[in-house]
Protein backbone atom coordinates (compact mmCIF):
# COMPACT_ATOMS: atom_id res chain seq x y z
CA UNK A 1 0.00 0.00 0.00
CA UNK A 2 3.07 2.28 -0.43
CA UNK A 3 2.46 3.95 -3.81
CA UNK A 4 5.38 6.64 -3.36
CA UNK A 5 8.78 6.88 -1.64
CA UNK A 6 8.64 5.34 1.71
CA UNK A 7 5.99 5.71 4.08
CA UNK A 8 5.15 9.52 3.11
CA UNK A 9 2.07 8.59 1.00
CA UNK A 10 0.88 6.25 3.44
CA UNK A 11 -2.31 9.16 4.14
CA UNK A 12 -3.32 9.70 0.49
CA UNK A 13 -2.68 6.18 -0.31
CA UNK A 14 -5.29 4.85 2.58
CA UNK A 15 -7.97 7.45 1.86
CA UNK A 16 -8.02 5.87 -1.50
CA UNK A 17 -7.55 2.10 -0.59
CA UNK A 18 -10.61 2.80 1.64
CA UNK A 19 -12.67 4.53 -0.91
CA UNK A 20 -12.02 1.54 -3.62
CA UNK A 21 -12.69 -0.70 -0.74
CA UNK A 22 -16.31 1.24 0.50
CA UNK A 23 -17.59 1.85 -2.91
CA UNK A 24 -19.38 -0.89 -3.08
CA UNK A 25 -21.22 -0.12 0.67
CA UNK A 26 -22.36 3.25 -1.20
CA UNK A 27 -26.26 3.20 -2.58
CA UNK A 28 -26.06 2.87 -5.68
CA UNK A 29 -28.94 5.55 -6.19
CA UNK A 30 -26.87 8.13 -3.87
CA UNK A 31 -26.81 12.07 -5.27
CA UNK A 32 -24.08 14.12 -4.52
CA UNK A 33 -25.89 17.38 -6.18
CA UNK A 34 -25.12 20.56 -4.35
CA UNK A 35 -27.70 21.57 -1.15
CA UNK A 36 -28.66 17.50 -1.09
CA UNK A 37 -28.00 15.19 0.89
CA UNK A 38 -27.03 11.58 0.47
CA UNK A 39 -25.60 8.33 1.84
CA UNK A 40 -22.39 8.74 0.08
CA UNK A 41 -19.77 10.20 2.51
CA UNK A 42 -16.82 11.91 0.08
CA UNK A 43 -15.66 12.34 -3.25
CA UNK A 44 -11.91 11.47 -4.04
CA UNK A 45 -10.19 12.19 -7.01
CA UNK A 46 -8.48 9.86 -9.12
CA UNK A 47 -4.76 10.52 -11.08
CA UNK A 48 -7.05 11.54 -14.09
CA UNK A 49 -8.99 14.09 -11.95
CA UNK A 50 -12.54 12.37 -12.31
CA UNK A 51 -14.09 12.12 -9.04
CA UNK A 52 -16.10 9.01 -7.66
CA UNK A 53 -18.47 9.28 -4.53
CA UNK A 54 -17.76 6.45 -1.95
CA UNK A 55 -18.87 5.63 1.43
CA UNK A 56 -17.67 6.76 4.64
CA UNK A 57 -13.81 6.09 6.21
CA UNK A 58 -14.89 6.36 9.75
CA UNK A 59 -14.87 2.54 10.38
CA UNK A 60 -12.39 1.74 13.11
CA UNK A 61 -10.55 -0.64 10.74
CA UNK A 62 -9.33 2.20 8.50
CA UNK A 63 -8.24 3.96 11.39
CA UNK A 64 -6.23 0.89 12.29
CA UNK A 65 -4.72 0.55 9.18
CA UNK A 66 -3.64 3.89 8.97
CA UNK A 67 -2.22 3.87 12.67
CA UNK A 68 0.49 0.88 11.91
CA UNK A 69 1.17 2.18 8.85
CA UNK A 70 2.07 5.80 9.76
CA UNK A 71 4.32 4.17 12.81
CA UNK A 72 6.53 1.53 13.16
CA UNK A 73 6.99 -0.16 16.36
CA UNK A 74 10.91 1.08 16.79
CA UNK A 75 8.67 4.81 16.31
CA UNK A 76 6.36 3.69 18.78
CA UNK A 77 8.78 2.23 21.50
CA UNK A 78 11.11 5.11 22.72
CA UNK A 79 13.41 2.03 24.16
CA UNK A 80 17.39 1.53 23.91
CA UNK A 81 20.27 -0.23 24.54
CA UNK A 82 22.02 1.64 27.47
CA UNK A 83 25.26 -1.31 27.51
CA UNK A 84 25.53 -1.18 24.18
CA UNK A 85 25.19 2.83 23.62
CA UNK A 86 27.81 5.78 22.64
CA UNK A 87 28.69 8.22 25.16
CA UNK A 88 29.10 11.52 23.86
CA UNK A 89 29.85 13.97 26.96
CA UNK A 90 29.12 17.83 26.15
CA UNK A 91 31.21 20.26 28.04
CA UNK A 92 30.34 23.70 26.81
CA UNK A 93 32.82 24.70 24.39
CA UNK A 94 33.41 20.94 23.42
CA UNK A 95 32.86 16.87 24.13
CA UNK A 96 33.80 14.09 24.37
CA UNK A 97 33.05 10.97 23.21
CA UNK A 98 33.74 6.94 23.82
CA UNK A 99 33.67 6.02 20.06
CA UNK A 100 35.91 6.58 16.74
CA UNK A 101 32.39 7.39 15.10
CA UNK A 102 31.99 10.78 16.55
CA UNK A 103 34.39 13.30 15.55
CA UNK A 104 34.41 16.36 17.32
CA UNK A 105 35.95 19.75 15.80
CA UNK A 106 35.53 22.45 18.63
CA UNK A 107 31.83 22.67 19.59
CA UNK A 108 30.86 20.84 16.58
CA UNK A 109 29.83 16.86 17.20
CA UNK A 110 29.76 14.71 14.02
CA UNK A 111 28.21 11.25 14.21
CA UNK A 112 29.31 9.06 11.31
CA UNK A 113 28.01 6.02 11.82
CA UNK A 114 24.95 3.50 12.97
CA UNK A 115 24.26 3.05 16.28
CA UNK A 116 22.89 4.53 19.59
CA UNK A 117 24.25 7.74 21.34
CA UNK A 118 23.54 9.09 24.68
CA UNK A 119 24.38 12.81 25.06
CA UNK A 120 24.21 14.68 27.89
CA UNK A 121 25.96 17.92 29.50
CA UNK A 122 25.95 21.37 27.23
CA UNK A 123 26.97 22.80 24.26
CA UNK A 124 27.25 26.95 24.80
CA UNK A 125 27.62 27.34 20.92
CA UNK A 126 27.47 24.23 19.27
CA UNK A 127 25.67 21.75 16.64
CA UNK A 128 24.95 17.94 16.79
CA UNK A 129 25.64 16.61 13.34
CA UNK A 130 24.40 13.05 11.99
CA UNK A 131 26.44 12.42 8.79
CA UNK A 132 26.23 8.76 7.94
CA UNK A 133 25.39 6.66 5.00
CA UNK A 134 22.15 6.44 3.24
CA UNK A 135 21.15 3.00 5.10
CA UNK A 136 22.38 3.46 8.44
CA UNK A 137 19.83 4.11 11.42
CA UNK A 138 21.08 6.21 14.07
CA UNK A 139 19.53 6.90 17.62
CA UNK A 140 20.62 10.01 19.58
CA UNK A 141 19.22 9.79 23.04
CA UNK A 142 18.80 13.23 24.68
CA UNK A 143 19.50 12.38 28.32
CA UNK A 144 19.81 16.25 30.24
CA UNK A 145 21.10 17.99 27.04
CA UNK A 146 21.34 22.05 26.67
CA UNK A 147 22.75 22.79 23.03
CA UNK A 148 22.73 26.63 21.75
CA UNK A 149 23.95 27.23 18.18
CA UNK A 150 24.32 30.59 17.44
CA UNK A 151 23.68 30.60 13.63
CA UNK A 152 22.59 27.47 12.67
CA UNK A 153 21.08 24.50 13.98
CA UNK A 154 21.08 22.50 16.98
CA UNK A 155 20.77 19.48 15.39
CA UNK A 156 21.33 19.13 11.88
CA UNK A 157 20.85 15.38 10.25
CA UNK A 158 22.82 15.80 6.88
CA UNK A 159 22.52 12.23 5.79
CA UNK A 160 20.97 8.91 6.94
CA UNK A 161 18.35 6.20 6.65
CA UNK A 162 16.22 7.40 9.81
CA UNK A 163 17.33 9.36 12.72
CA UNK A 164 15.59 8.71 16.06
CA UNK A 165 15.45 11.39 18.80
CA UNK A 166 14.60 9.81 21.80
CA UNK A 167 13.81 12.08 24.82
CA UNK A 168 15.09 9.78 28.09
CA UNK A 169 12.96 9.53 30.90
CA UNK A 170 12.63 12.14 33.58
CA UNK A 171 14.92 14.32 31.56
CA UNK A 172 14.51 17.88 30.29
CA UNK A 173 16.38 19.11 26.88
CA UNK A 174 16.64 22.51 25.60
CA UNK A 175 17.52 22.68 22.13
CA UNK A 176 18.26 26.88 20.77
CA UNK A 177 19.54 29.17 18.01
CA UNK A 178 20.68 32.48 18.56
CA UNK A 179 18.22 34.42 15.98
CA UNK A 180 20.23 33.78 12.59
CA UNK A 181 21.45 31.06 10.02
CA UNK A 182 24.49 31.13 8.55
CA UNK A 183 24.77 29.16 5.68
CA UNK A 184 27.53 25.93 5.81
CA UNK A 185 26.46 23.99 2.61
CA UNK A 186 23.46 24.55 0.31
CA UNK A 187 20.99 23.37 2.13
CA UNK A 188 19.36 26.22 3.07
CA UNK A 189 19.21 24.84 6.85
CA UNK A 190 16.32 27.14 8.86
CA UNK A 191 14.94 24.94 11.84
CA UNK A 192 16.68 24.09 15.33
CA UNK A 193 15.93 20.55 14.26
CA UNK A 194 16.67 19.87 10.49
CA UNK A 195 16.96 16.86 9.27
CA UNK A 196 17.36 16.08 5.30
CA UNK A 197 16.33 12.36 5.56
CA UNK A 198 13.20 10.83 7.89
CA UNK A 199 13.11 12.21 11.72
CA UNK A 200 11.59 10.72 14.07
CA UNK A 201 11.01 12.31 17.90
CA UNK A 202 9.97 9.12 20.68
CA UNK A 203 10.22 9.03 24.45
CA UNK A 204 8.74 10.28 27.37
CA UNK A 205 11.34 13.20 28.38
CA UNK A 206 10.71 16.91 27.71
CA UNK A 207 12.04 19.03 24.57
CA UNK A 208 12.39 22.88 24.64
CA UNK A 209 13.17 24.20 21.52
CA UNK A 210 13.57 28.22 20.89
CA UNK A 211 13.68 29.57 17.41
CA UNK A 212 13.77 33.33 17.09
CA UNK A 213 14.95 33.63 13.49
CA UNK A 214 12.77 30.33 11.76
CA UNK A 215 11.31 27.19 12.40
CA UNK A 216 11.50 24.44 15.12
CA UNK A 217 11.40 21.16 13.89
CA UNK A 218 12.24 20.96 9.70
CA UNK A 219 12.01 17.56 8.23
CA UNK A 220 12.87 17.15 4.40
CA UNK A 221 11.25 14.19 4.39
CA UNK A 222 9.18 12.53 7.26
CA UNK A 223 8.21 13.94 10.53
CA UNK A 224 7.04 11.10 13.23
CA UNK A 225 6.44 11.96 16.64
CA UNK A 226 5.12 9.39 19.13
CA UNK A 227 5.56 10.79 22.39
CA UNK A 228 7.16 13.03 24.80
CA UNK A 229 6.47 16.69 26.15
CA UNK A 230 7.13 19.57 23.61
CA UNK A 231 7.45 23.09 24.51
CA UNK A 232 7.80 24.97 20.91
CA UNK A 233 8.51 28.52 20.40
CA UNK A 234 9.40 29.64 17.30
CA UNK A 235 9.38 32.54 14.59
CA UNK A 236 7.95 30.35 11.38
CA UNK A 237 6.56 27.27 11.89
CA UNK A 238 6.61 25.20 15.27
CA UNK A 239 6.75 21.97 12.81
CA UNK A 240 7.45 21.64 9.27
CA UNK A 241 7.86 19.04 6.66
CA UNK A 242 7.73 18.60 3.17
CA UNK A 243 6.57 14.90 2.60
CA UNK A 244 4.30 14.14 6.04
CA UNK A 245 3.93 15.05 9.58
CA UNK A 246 2.36 11.95 12.00
CA UNK A 247 2.00 11.95 15.56
CA UNK A 248 0.88 9.20 17.32
CA UNK A 249 0.99 10.92 20.82
CA UNK A 250 2.93 13.76 23.19
CA UNK A 251 2.21 17.06 24.80
CA UNK A 252 3.00 20.10 22.52
CA UNK A 253 2.83 23.43 23.63
CA UNK A 254 3.40 25.57 20.74
CA UNK A 255 3.52 29.47 19.94
CA UNK A 256 4.38 29.89 16.31
CA UNK A 257 5.00 32.90 14.10
CA UNK A 258 3.20 31.92 11.10
CA UNK A 259 1.71 27.98 11.47
CA UNK A 260 2.21 25.74 14.25
CA UNK A 261 2.47 22.04 12.12
CA UNK A 262 3.13 22.50 7.90
CA UNK A 263 3.22 20.21 5.57
CA UNK A 264 4.36 20.97 2.34
CA UNK A 265 6.07 19.92 -0.81
CA UNK A 266 6.49 21.92 -3.60
CA UNK A 267 7.83 19.50 -6.15
CA UNK A 268 4.99 16.50 -5.42
CA UNK A 269 1.38 18.02 -4.72
CA UNK A 270 0.00 14.51 -3.82
CA UNK A 271 2.39 15.04 -0.41
CA UNK A 272 2.33 17.44 2.08
CA UNK A 273 0.05 14.99 4.60
CA UNK A 274 -0.54 15.24 8.08
CA UNK A 275 -1.60 12.52 10.53
CA UNK A 276 -2.68 13.19 13.99
CA UNK A 277 -3.38 9.54 15.85
CA UNK A 278 -3.40 11.17 19.26
CA UNK A 279 -1.78 14.06 21.89
CA UNK A 280 -2.30 17.01 23.70
CA UNK A 281 -2.04 20.40 21.96
CA UNK A 282 -2.21 23.83 22.94
CA UNK A 283 -1.29 26.01 19.59
CA UNK A 284 -1.03 29.53 19.10
CA UNK A 285 -0.14 30.85 15.65
CA UNK A 286 -0.19 34.09 13.97
CA UNK A 287 -1.28 32.28 10.46
CA UNK A 288 -3.12 28.94 10.60
CA UNK A 289 -2.55 26.18 13.72
CA UNK A 290 -2.48 23.06 11.44
CA UNK A 291 -1.73 23.19 7.39
CA UNK A 292 -1.45 20.15 5.26
CA UNK A 293 -1.77 20.93 1.74
CA UNK A 294 -3.04 17.99 0.62
CA UNK A 295 -4.64 15.76 3.31
CA UNK A 296 -5.27 16.72 7.08
CA UNK A 297 -6.53 13.75 8.71
CA UNK A 298 -7.25 13.56 12.77
CA UNK A 299 -8.51 10.65 14.15
CA UNK A 300 -7.70 11.37 17.70
CA UNK A 301 -6.36 13.86 20.28
CA UNK A 302 -7.27 17.10 22.33
CA UNK A 303 -6.80 20.29 20.40
CA UNK A 304 -6.77 23.79 21.67
CA UNK A 305 -6.32 26.61 18.85
CA UNK A 306 -6.04 30.03 18.78
CA UNK A 307 -4.65 31.38 15.23
CA UNK A 308 -5.62 32.69 12.02
CA UNK A 309 -6.62 30.03 10.55
CA UNK A 310 -7.15 26.74 12.57
CA UNK A 311 -7.33 23.91 10.19
CA UNK A 312 -6.25 24.26 6.52
CA UNK A 313 -5.73 21.35 3.71
CA UNK A 314 -7.23 20.37 0.74
CA UNK A 315 -8.95 17.50 2.28
CA UNK A 316 -9.83 17.75 5.83
CA UNK A 317 -10.90 14.63 7.93
CA UNK A 318 -12.19 14.39 11.39
CA UNK A 319 -12.76 10.85 12.66
CA UNK A 320 -11.91 11.72 16.51
CA UNK A 321 -10.58 13.84 18.97
CA UNK A 322 -12.22 16.97 20.89
CA UNK A 323 -11.05 20.12 18.78
CA UNK A 324 -11.26 23.62 20.09
CA UNK A 325 -10.63 26.85 17.63
CA UNK A 326 -10.50 30.35 18.49
CA UNK A 327 -9.64 32.09 14.67
CA UNK A 328 -9.42 35.54 13.75
CA UNK A 329 -9.92 34.34 9.97
CA UNK A 330 -11.91 31.06 8.91
CA UNK A 331 -11.26 28.17 11.16
CA UNK A 332 -11.38 25.41 8.94
CA UNK A 333 -10.82 25.90 5.41
CA UNK A 334 -10.69 23.23 2.86
CA UNK A 335 -8.92 25.02 -0.29
CA UNK A 336 -7.31 24.04 -3.64
CA UNK A 337 -3.95 23.95 -2.70
CA UNK A 338 -3.06 20.31 -4.56
CA UNK A 339 -4.90 18.48 -7.51
CA UNK A 340 -5.29 14.94 -5.67
CA UNK A 341 -8.41 16.42 -4.58
CA UNK A 342 -11.43 18.03 -4.85
CA UNK A 343 -11.29 20.98 -1.56
CA UNK A 344 -13.55 19.18 0.59
CA UNK A 345 -14.24 18.95 5.19
CA UNK A 346 -15.27 15.57 6.26
CA UNK A 347 -16.85 15.04 9.73
CA UNK A 348 -17.17 11.70 10.64
CA UNK A 349 -16.58 11.51 14.82
CA UNK A 350 -15.27 13.46 17.33
CA UNK A 351 -15.80 16.81 18.38
CA UNK A 352 -14.86 20.18 16.38
CA UNK A 353 -15.61 23.65 18.63
CA UNK A 354 -15.40 26.85 16.51
CA UNK A 355 -15.38 30.25 17.42
CA UNK A 356 -15.03 33.20 15.15
CA UNK A 357 -13.73 36.70 15.47
CA UNK A 358 -16.19 39.64 14.69
CA UNK A 359 -15.96 40.68 10.56
CA UNK A 360 -16.53 38.59 7.42
CA UNK A 361 -15.00 35.35 8.94
CA UNK A 362 -16.29 31.69 7.91
CA UNK A 363 -16.62 29.16 10.83
CA UNK A 364 -16.19 26.27 8.42
CA UNK A 365 -15.23 27.07 4.64
CA UNK A 366 -14.43 24.47 2.11
CA UNK A 367 -14.15 25.57 -1.40
CA UNK A 368 -15.62 22.65 -2.57
CA UNK A 369 -17.86 20.15 -0.65
CA UNK A 370 -18.85 19.47 3.43
CA UNK A 371 -19.50 16.18 4.03
CA UNK A 372 -21.31 15.72 7.61
CA UNK A 373 -21.77 12.19 8.46
CA UNK A 374 -21.32 11.95 12.19
CA UNK A 375 -19.73 13.85 15.63
CA UNK A 376 -20.39 16.81 16.98
CA UNK A 377 -19.69 20.58 15.47
CA UNK A 378 -20.36 23.55 17.27
CA UNK A 379 -19.65 26.35 15.69
CA UNK A 380 -20.12 30.15 16.58
CA UNK A 381 -20.06 33.44 14.41
CA UNK A 382 -20.88 35.69 12.29
CA UNK A 383 -20.84 33.42 9.08
CA UNK A 384 -20.70 29.82 10.47
CA UNK A 385 -20.49 27.68 6.99
CA UNK A 386 -19.59 28.56 3.35
CA UNK A 387 -19.23 26.16 0.72
CA UNK A 388 -18.89 26.36 -3.25
CA UNK A 389 -19.93 22.79 -3.97
CA UNK A 390 -22.20 19.84 -2.03
CA UNK A 391 -23.69 19.41 1.41
CA UNK A 392 -24.23 16.72 3.12
CA UNK A 393 -25.53 15.96 6.31
CA UNK A 394 -26.11 12.08 7.29
CA UNK A 395 -25.53 12.14 10.77
CA UNK A 396 -23.97 13.62 13.62
CA UNK A 397 -24.90 16.93 15.29
CA UNK A 398 -24.81 20.46 14.07
CA UNK A 399 -24.97 23.81 16.72
CA UNK A 400 -25.02 26.67 15.37
CA UNK A 401 -24.62 29.96 17.14
CA UNK A 402 -26.14 27.81 20.39
CA UNK A 403 -28.84 26.66 18.38
CA UNK A 404 -29.18 22.78 17.23
CA UNK A 405 -29.96 22.77 13.28
CA UNK A 406 -31.24 20.05 10.77
CA UNK A 407 -29.09 20.88 7.99
CA UNK A 408 -26.42 22.74 6.68
CA UNK A 409 -25.93 26.23 6.24
CA UNK A 410 -24.63 27.97 3.41
CA UNK A 411 -23.47 32.18 4.18
CA UNK A 412 -22.24 32.09 0.43
CA UNK A 413 -25.94 30.84 -0.81
CA UNK A 414 -27.63 32.66 1.63
CA UNK A 415 -29.34 30.11 3.24
CA UNK A 416 -29.92 26.13 4.61
CA UNK A 417 -27.74 23.89 2.38
CA UNK A 418 -28.11 19.75 3.03
CA UNK A 419 -30.95 17.67 3.42
CA UNK A 420 -30.68 14.96 5.97
CA UNK A 421 -31.68 11.60 5.38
Amino acid sequence: MKLLKHKTSVLLVLVLAAALLLAACSTAGSKTASNSGSASAGSFLSSNGSSASVSSLSADSSQRDAYSEAFSSRDLSGEYDADGAVTISLNGTGASASSDSVQISGSTVTITAAGTYILSGTLENGSIVVNATKDDKVQLVLDGVTVHAETYAAIYVVQADKVFVTLAEGAVNTLSNGGSFVQLDDNNVDGVIFAKDDITLNGSGTLVITSPAGHGIVGKDEVTITGGTYEISSAKCAVRANDSIAISDGSFTIRAGTDGLHAENDDDDSLGNIYLAGGSFSITAADDGIHANTLLRIDGGTMTISAAEGLEGTYIQINGGDISISAADDGVNAAKKSSVYTPTFEMNDGTLTVVMGPGDTDGIDSNGNIIVNGGTINVTGQSTFDYDGTAQYNGGTIIVNGQQVNAIPNQMMGGMGGRRR
